[in-house]
């Protein structure tokens, strides 16, 4: 007689999950701020966000007056220009020239006013930006780790599947033994377990696999020794979303970053529209100066000191300027122009933010709805698999049921049985995307 290979299939009974290293197992919501923290991504965008924020600083800088200060120290040879006399001498001259002077904007057409605030808006649409990107990740890594979760009970679902495929293969040789039943059908169970064995390895590798996915989300350097914590995840008797697509978007509209992106954006466009129009209007400037010299000639007596130069060589100046637009190659008008297709770009942009958003809710909520009627659906057929599969089982055990019937019941309960565990898990995946854009933040404790 053929032994089937019992040690195996009982090692693969006992390995799951043993062979990983025990440490604390991480919670959903410790995976979404691990991710949060050390995502690429979001670390780009928060440098992003920085920029952004210096931007809007100088924006508020840039009112200061404007004050440059230059020096310059000179040999003129032969005939030279003494600077204090304004004579020439035909000798070696040394000057020295101090000179501190700027401009301060007084008006131009509140140009500088509005760019603080167009600084400012793009600034908190950076910030809309950087939470957008933060709850995508969140979103993906919520997946992932309910993707674990539904591994996990499908190793389970084929294991306990494999456990009564060995107690049938035990009941079958001593049948066989004892002369009741063929030998072909202790080979036809012996050959089932072998299936169910291959299935137990695919499925536990498809653990590992998720288990791989969620820690490059992490951005762990293995997923040696990570686990994560297993909640108890009970759906009860669901018939109902609740809310509707209208509600849902309502709280979405007024809270998701992605609209106030799109909102702020919209607003910068507009203050962008007064800054180009502001050219159109004369501007007011005021200049100021001061300077000094200090010249010195070689052989030539009586010169006085340095100090005395310079305090007897300042000079100030101070000015004010109008500046008048007239004709500038038709820029300005073209300015306002482009400012203005901006401003009805904007208004696009935030247009389609909201109907992408009430199509992604949409989209969940029908997809919530579906997920709720297979599981449901699937329960049953659970419920009506189990039963027959003890009946059948019951028959199998007198001899009234040929091996292939009862292997075929087997692997329905075992479909029902895992069909049963993804409906559970997208369920509860959709309810929470949906949940999320509720503004309830992402945890399995609900």
């Amino acid at each position: 007689m053929k032994t089937f290979p019992l040690i195996i299939i009982i090692f693969l009974l006992i390995s799951p999950g043993k062979t990983r290293a025990q440490q604390e197992p991480w919670s959903l919501e410790k995976c979404i701020s691990y991710a949060v923290d050390h995502n690429i991504q979001i670390k780009q965008q928060v440098l992003q966000t920085r920029v952004q924020q210096n931007n809007y600083n100088q924006s508020k800088l840039n009112l200061l007056p404007v004050i440059n200060g230059s020096a310059s120290h000179d040999y003129s040879f032969g005939r030279a220009l003494d600077q204090n006399s304004y004579e020439f001498y035909n000798q070696t001259v040394l000057s020295d020239y101090f000179y501190v002077g700027g401009r301060t904007n007084i008006f131009s057409g509140l140009q500088n006013y509005n760019s603080i605030q167009k600084s400012r808006y793009e600034l908190l649409a950076g910030q809309q930006d950087l939470h957008k990107i933060s709850d995508n990740v969140s979103l993906t890594v919520a997946l992932a780790y309910l993707q674990i979760l539904l591994n996990k009970e499908l190793v389970t679902v084929n294991e306990n599947q494999l456990n009564i495929t060995l107690q049938q293969i035990e009941k079958t040789r001593k049948l066989v033994d004892a002369g009741s039943v063929a030998r072909g059908n202790l080979l036809q169970i012996e050959a089932q377990a072998a299936q169910e064995e291959v299935n137990l390895i695919t499925v536990r590798n498809l653990l590992e696999l998720s288990y791989l996915d969620l820690t490059q989300l992490l951005e762990l350097e293995s997923p040696a020794g990570f686990e994560i914590e297993v909640p108890t995840i009970d759906i009860g008797a669901i018939s109902l979303i609740p809310g509707s697509v209208e509600e849902i978007f309502s709280l979405a509209a007024q809270s998701r970053p992605e609209v106030k992106s799109s909102e702020l954006r919209l607003a910068a466009a507009r203050i962008d529209l007064k800054i180009a129009r502001g050219s159109r209007i004369p501007s007011v400037s005021l200049s100021h100066s001061f300077g000094t010299r200090y010249s010195y000639i070689y052989d030539l007596p009586g010169l006085q000191s340095f100090g005395d130069q310079l305090r007897n060589n300042k000079s100030y100046g101070l000015g004010v300027a109008v500046n008048i637009p007239i004709l500038n190659g038709w820029q300005v008008n073209r300015n306002i122009s482009n400012t203005k297709l901006a401003v009805e770009n904007s208004l696009y942009s935030l247009e389609g933010t909201k109907k992408q958003l009430y199509k992604d809710i949409q989209q969940a909520y029908a997809d919530a709805s579906a997920a709720l009627k297979k599981y449901n659906a699937s329960q049953k057929a659970v419920n009506s698999m189990e039963e027959s599969f003890r009946y059948t089982e019951q028959k199998f055990n007198i001899g009234m049921v040929t091996p292939v019937d009862y292997n075929a019941s087997k692997t329905q309960l075992l479909k029902a049985q895992s069909d049963l565990a993804q409906s559970k898990y997208e369920f509860v995946f959709k309810t929470k995307v949906l949940d999320f854009y509720r503004g309830i933040p992402l945890n399995l404790d609900k």
